[in-house]
This record gives C-alpha cells, structure tokens and sequence, in this order.
C-alpha cells in the first residue's frame, strides 16, 4: 500500500478509482470498521483542522479520495507524485456498482426529503437489483438521532452514504461510528444526492477533462465564490511549503 500524503494539515491516498475500489472492497471482506471513506480537498483544509477530535477521525479514515484538483496539483507540488481526482459524485456509483454485484444492503442518509427519495429511486433504477436497506434524510434532530442509528442497525446496511456536507458528514461519523453495529464503510457523499437527482448539474465532460470543474460551478452558481474564495489562499500556502522544503 503506498504511503499516504500529506497535503498541509490534512492527507491523501496516492489511489486511481482502481484502486480506490479495491480497498472498498477489501474493507468489506475483512469485516470490522466502520472505515471511513472521504473525499480530500482544499476546503476541508480550512475546517477539519479547527476540531481536533474530528481532524484525528479524519487522519485515521480507512480512505481519503484525492477528490479536488486542489489536492492533486499540491500532492505533485510538495511530494511529486501524480495523482488523478476521484470525484466523490462519481465513486458513489463504483461502491454502488461493487454493492450490487456482491449483494451487501445499503443505506442512504442525508439531504432534503425529497431529494434523499427521488436520489434513492434514481439510485434503484441505475442498480435494478442493488439492495437498498432503507434511507433517511438529513433532517433528523439530536433527540431523535438515537432512532436514526437503530433504524441503520435493523436494516442491516453494511454500507452508509452520508450527505450531509463537510464538515458536518464527517462529525457525524466521529460521534456515532462506535453505534453503527453492521456497517462496514460509510462514505461522506456531501452534495451528491444533489447531482443524482440533477438539482446540481456536473460540468460537461471538456471542462472536466481539463480539470475546470470548479470553475464551470463557479460561474454556474456564484455564490460558491463563499466557498472557493479559500482556494487563493490554498495556493500561497502550497507554495510557501514548496519554498520552505527548498530552502531549508
């Protein structure tokens, strides 16, 4: 297994989608877990690592998807090595694909209520014969989370998508992974039901060949100027830790 990177404060696994399914694969098959799997990019830089407790969950994830640009032109900058985007909104569908080919039960937690049903009904049609357990959307209060985690546990998942959007899919995880009984990989999917169900359009394939779908999201919705408006600074500090290696 190649040594993971670390890109600032927080890592990356030096996967392609091969490789990246193969591990899925394997977590399921050794049993234990759950093993986290989330997606690495340069915004997750400026939240995980202000709660310790959810940046050492974070560190100790079964799999952190190289999933921004950000990540993997860093990941070329500071170590040399070359690493492709795995889009989370894309390896979904690979661990849907390995779910439904060995028959493991899948749950699906996040989104509105509407999106969360018509994603699993998309879901459904894509997978014909994909064993979803059950499904719930975000919306569920902290009193009533207890009965959240015992419908997971009676449905009998062994693999939860959790759409709840950074950083709150990965605090989630690191309060409750130790009560989810059956579940053996639990995949922070953020927006995705979003893109399933077509509320969120992906860019087309030319600007994602040439790694510009930020920038096509960008222009498409400003608003996530909120968001991107970090990536500048990503950047400066890249390239300061680049400079210091050098100089030292």
């Amino acid at each position: 297994m190649d040594k993971r990177l670390k890109i600032l404060e927080l890592w990356v696994d030096p996967v392609d989608r091969a490789e990246a399914i193969r591990r899925v694969k394997g977590f399921m098959e050794k049993g234990g877990g759950p093993h986290a799997v989330f997606a690495s990019n340069p915004e997750k830089i400026f939240s995980i690592p202000k709660d310790p407790a959810l940046h050492e969950t974070y560190k100790n994830a079964g799999l952190l998807l190289p999933d921004g640009i950000g990540m993997v032109v860093a990941a070329r900058i500071l170590h040399g090595v070359r690493l492709s985007r795995i889009p989370g909104s894309e390896f979904i569908h690979d661990v849907c694909e390995l779910a439904e080919k060995e028959g493991y039960k899948v749950f699906v937690y996040g989104a509105a209520e509407e999106v969360n049903k018509e994603a699993v009904e998309k879901l459904t049609r894509d997978y014909p014969t994909l064993r979803i357990a059950g499904r719930s959307n975000g919306y569920v209060r902290d009193q009533e989370m207890g009965t959240l985690i015992d419908k997971i546990n009676e449905s009998g998942a062994e693999i939860l998508f959790i759409a709840l959007g950074s950083p709150k899919q990965e605090a989630w995880f690191a309060t409750h992974r130790g009560s989810l009984h059956n579940v053996r990989v639990c995949q922070g999917i953020g927006g995705t039901l979003d893109v399933i169900v077509g509320r969120v359009k992906r860019a087309p394939k030319l600007w994602r060949a040439w790694n510009a779908e930020w920038l096509y999201r960008l222009l498409t919705d400003p608003r996530r100027i909120r968001r991107q408006k970090v990536l500048p600074v990503f950047a400066a500090r890249v390239l300061a830790a680049k400079a210091n290696d050098l100089f030292k």
